[in-house]
């Protein structure tokens, strides 16, 4: 299992590749590698299917938050929340301050794991551009990231992979692809039994949700 003083060394090249993103592409959806605004906020609608529907306000991590479009989400649908959004890549954060400025409930850091104690984590995305990994190395530094999750979610976390099923056609060799079943079995071992796997909703993907307290 990675360290996490070693998932910063070990994060160096995906770090590049999505500073290359946002300097190309700036505060959109392709700007954090994703094909449309679309298909991005059907993710969102997804991964916030964590938060109880009788929460007036709630406290958030955003997990390799990019420039902060969950900020959006979040404000046209609850009434009230704190978001804290981490990222490793710099200019991500510079764009993400620049984007949020006038907002008083939202903070941004540097950083893959300097996580805040909240009511929920979310992590969108963080886990499909592996490059050079292994798919070994890929699994067991989802499961370090998922780890710091759990540590830090008073009520729950929800996250998304791209899912084994993909057409063949369709995969690429720098992406991992995570098989849904074993997903569910750590998290049923590691953190709780009360497990939601959303599928079907349209992308080439599976979300998560695990509920730490009823």
């Amino acid at each position: 299992m990675h360290t996490i003083a070693h998932v910063e060394n070990f994060l160096d090249n995906i770090e590049k590749y999505y500073s290359k993103k946002i300097s190309t592409y700036g505060t959109q959806a392709t700007g954090v590698d994703w094909n449309s605004t679309e298909g991005q906020k059907t993710r969102f609608s997804q991964l916030c299917k964590i938060i109880a529907n009788d929460h007036l306000r709630f406290s958030i991590n955003d997990v390799g938050c990019g420039y902060g479009a969950l900020v959006e989400f979040l404000t046209k649908n609850y009434p009230a929340f704190s978001y804290y959004g981490n990222d490793i890549c710099k200019e991500m954060i510079s764009a993400a301050n620049d984007l949020h400025k006038c907002r008083n409930n939202v903070f941004f850091s540097q950083s893959e794991f300097s996580l805040n104690r909240c009511d929920y984590s979310i992590a969108s995305g963080v886990f499909n551009v592996r490059l050079d990994k292994s798919d070994q190395e890929w699994l067991s530094y989802i499961i370090t990231t998922l780890d710091q999750m759990f540590s830090n979610s008073n009520l729950g976390f929800s996250f998304n992979c791209l899912t084994t099923s993909c057409d063949a056609s369709k995969k690429r060799k720098y992406l991992y692809y995570a098989e849904p079943r074993q997903m569910l079995e750590i998290c049923k071992q590691r953190y709780s039994n009360q497990l939601t796997i959303l599928q079907n909703y349209g992308l080439y993907e599976f979300t998560i949700l695990v509920r730490t307290k009823l």
